[in-house]
């Protein structure tokens, strides 16, 4: 199965979201989906409904800052991953009442329970490392923050980030 830093692409990800709440963030993060040609712009709606009502439903802001909007949708055929950070705090709702400033959006197609599993599990080990979310927010620009999903320590060590990936 392929790994969130297989799926996701540079061109996917916004180091400078403007959102101020999760509902701006999901449509900023969309809209980059379609300018990229990971969703057709004819899907838009229907894809930011399913989104919407899956957000309605829980929020998906997990804590520690980060928010994970997903879907399922028989308007894709593959798993679509987009990726935002905001300097400032996006208003999520999250479980532990504070903002959000990373923002992981992804979509599998209907009926790829399997995948959608593989991913979640992926970005809630990934993303439980303070010093991984550190890396991200202080990396430069959006190659930095692929190489560091992918797993590129170097950037770390540029960083001046501890390599014990210790939960926080």
């Amino acid at each position: 199965m392929k790994s969130l830093g297989d799926i996701l692409a540079e061109n996917q990800i916004i180091t400078g979201l403007r959102a101020v709440n999760r509902w701006e963030a999901t449509d900023e993060l969309l809209g980059r989906l379609v300018e990229t040609g990971a969703i057709k712009s004819e899907n838009l709606y229907a894809i930011s409904g399913a989104v919407r009502k899956r957000e309605q439903s829980m929020s998906t802001g997990i804590g520690f800052g980060i928010g994970i909007p997903h879907a399922s949708t028989d308007l894709i055929s593959e798993p679509v991953v987009a990726l935002g950070r905001a300097k400032h705090g996006i208003a999520f709702d999250a479980l532990d009442g504070q903002p959000v400033s990373l923002v992981i959006l992804f979509l599998v197609p209907q009926g790829q329970f399997q995948k959608h599993l593989h991913i979640v599990a992926e970005i809630a080990k990934l993303f439980q490392k303070a010093d991984f979310r550190k890396a991200l927010e202080l990396a430069p620009d959006a190659e930095a923050m692929l190489q560091i999903i992918k797993g590129d320590r170097s950037f770390r060590s540029e960083l001046n980030l501890e390599s014990n990936d210790r939960e926080e």
